[in-house]
C-alpha cells in the first residue's frame, strides 16, 4: 500500500469546489507514510492507468449528487480492476451503506472518517481484508459513525486541479478565483431533511484556527481572492469563526468571503453582521427551504416565514447579499405555496440571488433520513429506490409532481446553456400558471455569487452522467 499509486482517492462532486473530501484524507495518509494519488471526476476523466494500478480506491460522497456519480465510477473501476478494494466515505456513504455494500463497496466509513481510513489502509497492508477496524462498516459488521475530534493536519491539495478549473466568484461580471476551506464539520441542529443529523447527532467539531488560517494562506498563495467557507453552518461556533475572519482580514485585507448559516443564527447573531461586512463578507447562503410555516414545521427548520423576512432585512442593512436555498417541492407544499415563493422572490428583487435549480428541488428522503421517523410523511411515502438512494413519495396534488418534472427539465437545460436566471424565472412562472414578470435589463448589476449553478441534493444532470459514463 505504500507504493506510489497503490491508493487512489476520488472526488466526484463538491459543489464546484476544490475537494477537501480528498485533500484531507490525502493529508492524513501522507502523514502516516502512504502516498495516495488523487482525482476529481467533476473536472477530469477517470485515469484508467491509475484505476488499474490501485489496490485501494476511496470514493468521497458528501452529498447525493456525488453518490450518484460515485457509484457509476466505482462500477467502472471494478470492471477495470476486479481485485481492487473500494471504500466509500462521507455523509451519504453511511446513509446508504446497505446498498453500497451489496453492489459496489467493500467498506463504508461515516462521520470524521480520516483516521479510520488510515487504520483501514494500515490493516489491509498488514493483515489483508477481513480484520475488524474501528469505525469501518463491512458486510455483516456495521460500525457507528466516527464522532471524535481529529488531529487535523493541513489539507494536502497536491495533485488536485488548479483553482481556475473550479467555481469562481462572479461579482457583477468580474471573475475572481475562489478558495474553499472549512472551519468546522457537523452541525448542532436536527433539521429532519438534512443528512447531517442522522450521522452527527447534533455534534460539530471545530478545526483548529491555525490550521484553517494556514490553509487560507495556501490557497491565497496560488491565486484565491475570495474564500468560501464550506461549513454546514459557519455560526455554530461564532466565536471560533469570528476569530478566523479577523485574523484572515489582518493578513489579507482585500480578501472577500462567503459562508453558510441558518436563518435562526442570522437572527441570533445579528450584532456581528456589521463587522462581518467590514471584514469582507459578500454574501450568506441560508437554507430557507420554504416560506410556508406548515412546511417549515414539518422539516423542523427552526425558523418561521417572518424570520426569513427579518434575516433578509438584517443582511440588507449592512450590504450583505442573502442567497437562499429552497426545497421547493415537499408533500406539504401546495401550488399556492410555490407561487407565493416565486412572488416573494420577485417582489424582494431576489431573482438574481437564487440559482434556478432551487426551483426544482424535490424533498430527498434517503435511507436513514430523520424524516422516516415522522408519522406525517408516511401517507405519501412509497418504496425505497435503492439504486437511486431515496424513498419515493407522491404529492397529494398530481399537479405538483407534474410541475416538478417540468421545472427540473427546464432548469437543467438553462444551466447547460448558461441562460440568464431572469429568463429562466419567467419561464418557471409560466409553467406554474402565472405571468406578468417584467424582465429587467440584461445588463443590470447582479449580486455576488459563485459560478457553480447546481446543488448538492439535486439529481445529476445528463452532462454529469455522461462524464461518468465515459470513465
Amino acid at each position: 500500500m505504500r507504493a506510489p499509486g497503490a491508493i487512489l482517492l476520488i472526488s466526484c462532486y463538491e459543489l464546484g469546489r476544490q475537494p477537501l473530501g480528498v485533500a484531507w484524507p490525502a493529508a492524513f495518509l501522507r502523514q502516516a507514510g502512504f502516498d495516495p494519488e488523487v482525482l476529481d471526476l467533476a473536472v477530469d476523466p477517470l485515469d484508467e492507468h491509475k484505476a488499474r494500478a490501485a489496490q485501494l480506491v476511496g470514493i468521497s460522497v458528501p452529498m447525493h449528487t456525488a453518490l450518484r456519480l460515485g457509484t457509476r465510477a466505482a462500477e467502472r473501476i471494478r470492471h477495470l480492476n476486479p481485485t481492487c478494494y473500494i471504500c466509500f466515505y462521507g455523509l451519504y456513504a453511511l446513509l446508504n451503506a446497505d446498498y453500497l455494500l451489496q453492489s459496489v463497496a467493500d467498506s463504508i466509513i461515516g462521520g470524521e472518517y480520516e483516521t479510520a481510513l488510515v487504520s483501514l489502509v494500515t490493516s489491509l497492508e498488514a493483515q489483508g481484508p477481513g480484520q475488524p477496524v474501528e469505525g469501518v462498516t463491512v458486510p455483516g459488521r456495521p460500525a457507528p459513525p466516527v464522532l471524535k475530534r481529529l488531529p487535523f493536519p493541513l489539507p494536502d491539495r497536491r495533485g488536485l486541479p488548479a483553482l481556475n478549473r473550479y467555481a469562481q466568484l462572479d461579482d457583477n461580471g468580474h471573475r475572481r478565483l475562489a478558495g474553499y476551506v472549512e472551519a468546522s464539520r457537523g452541525c448542532l441542529h436536527h433539521c429532519l431533511h438534512c443528512p447531517i443529523p442522522p450521522v452527527y447527532g447534533g455534534r460539530f467539531f471545530v478545526i483548529p484556527k491555525e490550521v484553517v488560517l494556514a490553509d487560507i494562506h495556501n490557497v491565497v498563495r496560488v491565486g484565491a481572492q475570495h474564500i468560501s467557507f464550506g461549513d454546514p453552518d459557519f455560526l455554530n461556533g461564532p466565536g471560533h469563526s469570528l476569530a478566523i475572519i479577523r485574523a484572515m482580514h489582518r493578513e489579507f485585507p482585500d480578501l472577500t468571503f462567503d459562508f453558510t448559516a441558518k436563518i435562526e443564527h442570522i437572527l441570533k447573531h445579528r450584532t456581528i453582521f456589521p463587522e462581518l461586512a467590514t471584514l469582507g463578507c459578500l454574501f450568506v447562503i441560508s437554507a430557507v427551504e420554504s416560506l410556508s410555516d406548515t412546511v417549515l414545521t414539518h422539516l423542523h427548520k427552526g425558523h418561521t416565514r417572518q424570520d426569513v423576512f427579518d434575516a433578509l432585512a438584517i443582511l440588507r442593512q449592512v450590504g450583505i447579499a442573502l442567497r437562499p436555498s429552497w426545497v421547493a417541492f415537499t408533500p406539504w407544499t401546495t401550488l399556492d405555496d410555490y407561487l407565493d415563493m416565486l412572488t416573494w422572490i420577485e417582489e424582494e428583487g431576489l431573482v438574481d440571488h437564487v440559482d434556478p435549480v432551487h426551483y426544482s428541488i424535490r424533498l430527498l428522503v434517503p435511507p436513514g433520513s430523520s424524516l422516516l421517523s415522522q408519522g406525517e410523511i408516511q401517507p405519501f411515502l412509497g418504496l425505497l429506490d435503492q439504486a437511486n438512494f431515496y424513498y419515493r413519495w407522491t404529492h397529494p396534488d398530481p399537479r405538483m409532481d407534474k410541475l416538478q418534472k417540468q421545472v427540473a427539465r427546464l432548469v437543467e437545460e438553462a444551466a447547460r446553456v448558461n441562460e440568464d436566471p431572469l429568463v429562466t424565472f419567467s419561464q418557471i412562472k409560466r409553467l406554474a400558471g402565472t405571468n406578468g414578470f417584467q424582465l429587467p435589463p440584461l445588463d443590470r448589476k447582479r449580486p455576488p455569487r459563485l459560478t457553480e449553478t447546481w446543488f448538492c441534493c439535486a439529481e445529476p444532470t445528463q452532462d454529469q452522467l455522461k462524464v461518468t459514463a465515459k470513465v
